[in-house]
């Protein structure tokens, strides 16, 4: 059995307990619950739904004890699985509760995530791969570039509407998804002067007709996956 949790000795506990318990204690269980959601929420969760919210933010905490469980495991393959937690953000308690793990793999896809703060390329430099899909997010700090290890990069499905400079900055980044963005144009010629990229994922991005052109014939030594451009109807002139 997982030991108590840093953040409540009954937290893992709560979901199962959410009300149904056979002893008479709801009531104590659910006030315990909402304590334990209320301190966690200040740390990044958000409590627009409560039930679920809470739910999302103990699963924060459970997969943070799997992913140092595993740790203890096998060093070359742990992995923090953060996905639909209802997160705005990467909440103090996971920097805490991992703060002894040398982190691999992280996914925060699913989430309402707008922002990555500067410090998480701090507290985990050794990353090799992020899955930020599927988040309200328009940029990424430049702090990220510290990733030296950081070999994929998902952004796909967000807001994006450049390529944030900073992955032109991260060294062994080999693939970038930045497909179902909001990206209208590029800086080409910091995209082909990559020396690490095999990959770069533009599909289902309103790119603008020249820089979709570019981009399509562009002679570089990774590939380009972009979308048929379907013409606008002023562009067509047989209408």
């Amino acid at each position: 059995m997982r030991p108590p949790s840093h953040f409540g000795n009954d937290i893992t506990n709560t979901a199962a307990n959410d009300g149904n318990n056979n002893n008479g204690n709801g009531d104590d269980n659910n006030n315990n619950r909402n304590t334990i959601v209320a301190r966690l929420t200040e740390m990044g969760a958000t409590m627009m739904f409560p039930k679920i919210a809470g739910r999302g933010i103990i699963r924060v905490v459970e997969r943070c004890d799997d992913a140092k469980e595993n740790n203890n495991l096998d060093c070359s393959a742990i992995l923090a699985d953060l996905s639909e937690c209802e997160l705005i953000q990467v909440p103090d308690a996971v920097y805490h509760l991992m703060r002894h793990t040398e982190l691999k793999t992280c996914d925060l896809s699913g989430n309402v995530i707008t922002k990555i703060s500067p410090k998480f390329a701090i507290k985990f430099s050794l990353i090799t791969d992020l899955n930020l899909a599927h988040n309200q997010m328009a940029r990424l700090p430049d702090e990220l570039a510290d990733l030296h290890s950081l070999e994929l990069l998902d952004i796909s499905h967000n807001s994006f509407i450049t390529l944030p400079a900073v992955v032109f900055k991260m060294r062994k980044l080999r693939k970038l998804r930045a497909n179902n963005n909001a990206i209208i144009d590029i800086d080409r010629d910091e995209i082909i002067a990559s020396d690490s990229l095999e990959l770069v994922d533009l599909r289902h991005n309103p790119l603008t007709p020249i820089c979709h052109e570019l981009l399509s014939n562009a002679n570089v030594s990774f590939r380009i996956e972009l979308s048929e451009r379907v013409k606008e109807e002023w562009e067509d002139l047989t209408i």
